[in-house]
Order: structure tokens, then sequence, then C-alpha cells
């Protein structure tokens, strides 16, 4: 398995009462550090509906993000292919791809909210058989195939793209949550998956059975289910500690579950919850849970988990809210880049094995403080100062005035 890759999904959800625009520039910035701090991937939703989640056209907000950010790759995630035509989708994403130098990746689903699909006059039951013969026809419409293709919801009479991706192969993703039907797409169609379900209670134990879904329709389609091009969607807040990311996120956490996931989806078998403090322990502290409120040794602990509870998977995405407040959000992700990323990358290990040898064989390198000495003891003048600076070293119970390595033992007689 290739290096993990780290990046955040932005649904967005923002609580009702803030001013759109200013969340719509907070959001861009966001993108902006991300990119400054090494993240691989950055994915943002389209939702028509529910007040909490402002962002319409996944496409254009990552056109803009693209201008802010050089590194980061920016994913639509998802384009609801149901509720638009084929022809359009693949357009639009060829001119993200182009306008962000092949940054795009194409990611797809049939629709999270069945109050956007209502509003559509969709029938749910279609949403994901749509979603299937969507990808299939975009797919030949990005490799540069001349299309007819007559359906029920969407007709195509001889249509070619004029222009391609900058990428030779734009990277394909469709969402997985709870039902096989996005798993078995990934593998059908030889794509990506990003799994929203693993956040769910339950989630984490569900996710080698649901990865099974993706390799049996792969090998039922004579295509192979690529685990290095699966995505593992996680909630954290990251502090110094965990008492201060639990004071930091609990009262955001609150409103969340309370007016989003209970007041406005009505989401089976949930209930508000009565205190910050309970928001928090239910959330993060819970047999079964995926969420991290707390230290980023507590996140590195919790991706290596699912690493073995999964089987491998290529890139953990984390899930980008409001619970805290903007700064203490901003500092979250800064601690991931400084501290769990490369933590999961090994990329500590050489420091810590060259700081271990030079503690383990101090004897070694103890010449080299000789040699300081000998300097000092050959000039008169040297060892008149030398006499003052053990005298002021004894005054203030220092052990040397020079903080090299190579520093003599001033305390020696010898």
């Amino acid at each position: 398995m290739s290096r993990l890759k780290f990046g955040a999904f932005l649904a967005p959800h923002h609580p009702i009462g803030e001013n759109p625009v200013l969340a719509f520039r907070r959001d861009i910035d966001l993108v902006a550090q991300l990119d400054r701090l090494g993240y691989d991937e950055f994915w943002c939703g389209e939702h028509h509906s529910s007040g909490w989640e402002i962002i319409a056209s996944p496409e254009m907000f990552l056109a803009a993000a693209g201008e802010r950010t050089h590194n980061i790759k920016l994913g639509t995630g998802v384009v609801s292919l149901p509720y638009h035509h084929p022809f359009n989708v693949a357009q639009r994403m060829v001119q993200l791809d182009i306008m962000t130098n092949g940054r795009a990746i194409f990611g797809s689903g049939p629709g999270a909210l069945p109050s956007d699909a209502y509003v559509l006059g969709i029938d749910p039951m279609v949403q994901r058989d749509r979603q299937d013969e969507a990808i299939g026809v975009i797919k030949r419409l990005l490799a540069g195939e001349r299309v007819t293709h007559e359906s029920e919801w969407f007709t195509l009479k001889d249509a070619r793209l004029q222009l391609l991706p900058v990428q030779e192969n734009m990277p394909f993703v469709t969402a997985s949550q709870v039902s096989p039907s996005g798993m078995t797409l990934a593998g059908k169609h030889g794509i990506g998956v990003i799994s929203l379900g693993s956040m769910q209670p339950g989630g984490l134990n569900g996710l080698h059975t649901q990865w099974g879904y993706a390799e049996d329709a792969a090998k039922k389609a004579g295509k192979v289910a690529n685990r290095a091009e699966w995505r593992i969607l996680l909630s954290w807040h990251i502090a110094e500690t965990r008492e201060k990311a639990a004071h930091e996120a609990g009262q955001g956490l609150m409103r969340w579950h309370n007016e989003y996931t209970v007041g406005t989806l009505g989401r089976p078998g949930t209930a508000p919850f009565k205190s910050p403090e309970e928001a928090v322990q239910m959330t993060a502290f819970t047999p079964g849970t995926t969420a991290v409120i707390g230290t980023p040794d507590d996140l590195v602990v919790a991706i290596r988990k699912i690493q073995e509870v999964s089987g491998g998977f290529g890139a953990v995405i984390g899930f980008v809210h409001d619970w805290a407040n903007p700064e203490n959000t901003a500092r979250s992700w800064d601690m991931v880049a400084r501290y769990v990323m490369p933590e999961i990358h090994n990329s500590m290990e050489g420091l810590r094995i060259s700081q271990k040898y030079l503690v383990d064989n101090r004897q070694m390198f103890e010449r080299a403080g000789q040699a300081v000495m000998k300097k000092i003891m050959d000039n008169e003048r040297a060892v008149a100062a030398l006499a003052v600076t053990q005298e002021q070293m004894k005054a203030a119970r220092a052990s040397t005035p020079i903080p090299t390595t190579n520093a003599p033992d001033f305390a020696k007689k010898d």
C-alpha cells in the first residue's frame, strides 16, 4: 500500500445565522491553508436545501479555490448525477480540470438529501440507477468518444466533447454510505470510492464488509478493486490536550447534532444532547465511534486502528465542521499536518534513530570536547578566562556555557 493520503471534506455544514458570503470566503481560506500544509485532497459537495449546506455547485467553488492553491487535488464531493444532464457534467469537469491545471477529481453520488430530489421531481427509487448510467456515459465522453445514448431522462445524439481534461485519466470516485450501491458501482466501473458511512455508529465495523461489495462487483465486471483509491471519512477536532479539545468543540458539536442531525434531518434513532459534555462523550468516547476529539496521538491511534480493521485504504479524509470557532478549527488542521501526518508516514523514524544513536554512543564523541579543552589550555589568557567562567558556573549551577555537542565538560579538573 502506498503512502496514506490526507484530505478534507466540506459539505459544508455551517450553522444558520452566519453571513453566507463570509462563510464562502472562510471556506476558500481553509482550502488555501490545507494546500500550504501539504494536504493531498479537498472535497466539497452539492446541496440545494436544509439551510446548513450552502454550496450548490462544487465545480464553481473548486474553480475559485484553484486560484488560491497550487498542489492540492480538488474533488467534487459529490456531483449528484441524477440532477444533471451527463454531457453538462462532463463539460464542467473538463473546464474545472483545465482551470486547475489537472487537479480535478470527479466525485459523484445519487444525491444525499431527499429534499433536493423532491423539489426536482425525482423519484428516490431511480437515483442510484441513474448515477450508474451517467457514470458510464461520462467516462466515454471524457475518453474522447462520440456518444449516442437514449434514456428515459436524457438523450445524446452523436455527442463529443470539444475539449478534454488536462489529465489523461481524470480520477473517478463514487460516494458510499450504508447501502452496497456505492461500493458496487466503484467495483463495476473500476473507479475509486469515498466511504461517508464510516462516521455513522457501527460504520467502523462495517468497512471490511463494504469493501467486499466492491471486490465482488469488480470481479464480476472483469476489473480490480484498488484499495489505494479507497477514501474513508472521519470527524476530528485536535488540540494540545483532550480537555482543551473537548472544551473547544463541545458547544458547537451539540448545536450541530441537535439543530442539524436531529432538528433538520430528523435522523431516525437520534436524540438531542443535553450538554456539551454529553455531546463529546457520545460522539468521541463511546464504543464503535470513529470521531476523535483529543490530541494528535489520539488521532494517530484511531487511524491505525481503522487501517487494521478495514484491511487498508488509500486516504483519510477529515470532515470539515464548525464545532470549534474558526481560529481553533484552523489550529486543529495545522496540528494534524504537523504531528499526525508525519507519524502516520513514519517521517520521524530517521530522526528518532539519529537521536538514539547519539545518546547510546555518547562516549564516542568525547574526543571533540577534549579537542576544545586542549586549545583552551594551550592559551594562557584562555586558561585565566576559564577560571572565571568556572566560578560563574558554580554560582549559576550551570553545566556548560557552550550549548553545542562538542562542548568540553568544564567541571572536570583534568
